[in-house]
Order: C-alpha cells, then structure tokens, then sequence
C-alpha cells in the first residue's frame, strides 16, 4: 500500500514548462508597430526638410520683393530653421532607437532589457515598443546610478 501512495503523490506533480514572454504574435504585434511608428516619423522628418530647409526666405515668406532683408527676420529665419533641425534630429534618434528595436526582433532578444536581462512588460512595451530597458532599470539610469549599455 505503501507503494501505491508513491505513484500516486508522483502523478500529482504538474509538469512544468517554461512559458515565452512573447509569442509570435505578441511579436508581430510589435514589428508592426514599430514599422508603422517608423513610416510615421519619415513622412515627419520629409515634412519638415520641404517645409523648412528647402525653401528659400522668398518661398517662406511669400515676399516677391528683392528689397533687402531686415536684420530681425534674418535671425527669426535663422531660429526657425534651428528649431526645424532640431526636431529632425530628435526624430532622427527616434529612428535609430526604431532601428534597433527591428533588429533585436530579428536577433530575437526583443523584449529583455539590455541593462538587467530580464523581461521588458508587455505595458511597456505597448507604450513604448522601442523599449531597450525596464522601466526601474531606465529610473536607475535617469538619476546616474548606473550608465547605459553600449550597443
């Protein structure tokens, strides 16, 4: 009887299997929408190259005159276009981070921060799916307690 209770108490065990992070869709979610955020951000960066870089001051202003230009609307010109380039290098980094993520879907190390090794949540990465970092591993870095990983 004794022998009976071991097979027993055996059967009862539950096989344990280790559960994905993400599934494939989970993943096919997140390409999507890291493709769909990228196509975004170039007709951004298009937008503001035509609007603002390509343009000669005669175009901007809609002045059709050759009269010389005032001091103050050359410097107002000139922060306009440093603004412009300034939002096109922040979408530009955008980008990159985009890249990146792209290429951690193929390495197939998508959604484990680079900083801990453990995984990214799935709320994270909805809100942000370029996401390299954990959110506490991200706070560590915002106040210096620890530097970001080299790529």
């Amino acid at each position: 009887m004794a022998q009976k209770r071991k097979k027993a108490s055996k059967k009862a065990k539950p096989i344990r299997t280790k559960k994905k992070h993400l599934t494939s869709a989970d993943i096919d979610h997140f390409k999507q929408m890291l493709l769909d955020k990228r196509r975004e951000i170039l007709v951004n960066v298009n937008e503001i190259e035509d609007e603002t870089l390509k343009k000669s001051r005669l175009d901007a202003s809609g002045d059709l005159s050759s009269m010389p230009i005032h001091m103050a609307d050359i410097g107002t010109d000139n922060y306009e276009q440093e603004f412009a380039l300034e939002l096109m290098d922040g979408e530009i980094k955008l980008l990159r981070e985009i890249d990146d993520a792209l290429g951690r879907i193929e390495q197939e190390t998508y959604g484990i921060c680079e900083g801990t090794g453990e995984k990214i949540p799935k709320a994270r990465l909805e809100a942000k799916p370029w996401a390299r970092y954990c959110v506490e591993y991200a706070r560590m870095m915002e106040q210096g307690l620890v530097t970001e990983q080299e790529q």
